[in-house]
């Protein structure tokens, strides 16, 4: 019988955003594939060091503990890395007690195509040109940043942090406010405040994190001291009266907010080094350039700001 890969909150991402693969990848720059893959061979037992989203990916593959039965999470591997580098990254998975187990090394091809086959509703990569390809093809992709935060391993909870325009929903508000400025923008969105926003490059992700929080729900009414373990920030640009139209349209999709931030033009990293997301998710690089440093985040380049 198939897998049910359809029941998962799947997460694609790139070998290389899980591991450090700088100096392997200079082998390949500087000598070629052979040497490459020999280099690869010869560590195959050698782990590689973690990566810049590998305290993302061990705490969401945590969860799964909090549901051993359904496992409802699941991290897959898109890899443009060939298999014998597939080897040695299921090596150190098994190393640092990833359950990653499946996935794709693909010898220089494109990952993005393959981003639908693994019903992925985000696939995290640090190769700018393959997320490029993949927003381009309407698929859910995320440029993964370089960070220097450190994880809190006592703390539990997994915390994610999303903007809103252009990562949840999609950029129509945002071409009102490039082309028309605040005031009519305001004017726009109030005036459409009961009508849900179309979805953007997340919305399925969005949908898969509020089942995630209806089964934390029955857990705490079967288990009062059950304590859930994700928190879901939205932190946007948008104030009143432009906020109700964002929490209407997360109220359609069925998504809970644990927190909201809406800043309306206040620097957001303001918030974020204070909330500390494990990932925060936005469309304009300039709220993330220099936020990335001290938190983990990812580059949508979808939308208007991106145009």
């Amino acid at each position: 019988m198939p897998y049910p890969i359809e029941r998962k909150l799947v997460i694609a991402i790139s070998s290389s955003a899980v591991f450090d693969m700088i100096e392997a990848d200079s082998v390949f720059h500087e000598k070629g594939d052979v040497a490459y893959r020999k280099y690869q061979s010869k560590r195959i037992d050698v782990p590689f060091e973690k990566g810049v989203a590998f305290p993302f990916v061990k705490r969401i593959l945590k969860l799964n503990e909090n549901f051993p039965e359904q496992k409802p999470v699941e991290v897959i591997v898109l890899s443009r890395n060939d298999p014998d580098t597939g080897r040695r990254f299921f090596n150190s998975c098994v190393h640092y007690g990833l359950d990653i187990s499946r996935g794709a090394f693909l010898n220089g091809k494109d990952p993005h195509l393959y981003i639908d086959s693994f019903n992925a509703s985000l696939f995290l990569s640090a190769n700018e040109d393959d997320v490029n390809k993949a927003i381009k093809c309407s698929l859910p992709a995320g440029l993964v940043l370089p960070t220097k935060a450190k994880d809190e391993p006592q703390t539990h909870e997994l915390r994610i942090a999303f903007d809103f325009d252009s990562v949840l929903a999609d950029d129509e508000a945002e071409k009102v406010y490039q082309a028309e400025g605040l005031e009519l923008f305001h004017h726009s969105e109030k005036k459409l405040a009961e009508q849900p926003l179309n979805p953007g490059p997340l919305q399925d992700l969005a949908r898969k994190l509020s089942f995630w929080q209806k089964m934390e729900v029955k857990r705490m009414e079967e288990e009062p001291d059950y304590v859930p373990s994700v928190r879901v920030a939205i932190v946007t640009a948008r104030n009143a009266p432009s906020h109700e139209r964002c929490i209407n349209t997360l109220n359609e999709w069925g998504l809970t907010a644990t927190e909201t931030f809406f800043m309306g033009g206040i620097d957001k990293s303001r918030v974020l080094k204070v909330w500390k997301p494990h990932l925060f998710i936005d469309d304009q690089m300039s709220h993330l350039e220099n936020l990335a440093d001290e938190v983990p985040c990812v580059h949508i380049p979808f939308g208007a700001a991106n145009n």
